[in-house]
Order: C-alpha cells, then sequence, then structure tokens
C-alpha cells in the first residue's frame, strides 16, 4: 500500500510503500520522532510494540514509549 505522508513527517520523499517492511519501519521511526498528536493517534500501539526494538530511536524518545508501553500495560492488567 503506497501513502503520502505529510511533509512535516517526511521531506525526502512523497510516498512510502508501506508493503515494504523497511519503508513501514521507518515512517514509524519518524512519526514517532516527528509527528504530531493527530499523527500518533492514527498508529497502532501493537505495530509500536512489535518494532520499537528495532527503530533506533534516540534515546530520550524510546524511553518515554517504553515507559508509555509500560503504562499502558499496567493499566490494563
Amino acid at each position: 500500500m503506497i501513502v503520502h505522508p505529510p511533509r512535516h513527517i517526511v521531506w525526502s520523499t512523497d510516498t512510502v510503500n508501506l508493503s515494504d517492511p523497511f519503508q513501514k519501519r521507518w515512517l514509524l521511526c519518524q512519526i514517532l520522532m516527528h509527528g504530531r498528536a493527530e499523527d500518533i493517534r492514527a498508529l497502532r500501539i501493537e505495530d509500536i510494540k512489535a518494532e520499537l526494538d528495532q527503530l533506533g530511536l534516540p534515546e530520550d524518545i524510546e524511553s518515554l514509549w517504553r515507559r508509555y508501553l509500560e503504562y499502558l500495560d499496567a493499566r490494563n492488567h
């Protein structure tokens, strides 16, 4: 599936192929680093959990997401 991400997230290309695992992971990383609230809301938590270890996010951003996922797990149990 081809998507056209907004310019505030991706400025180096007009399209991203979500059928390609590398491009899908890359876009997820871009959204987690540069996305607005509405961009983040559109993500699936399951996708973030599955890919977080492979994203190579900056330490502070990765730490934020790990704490948030821990919070969600604690809240749901």
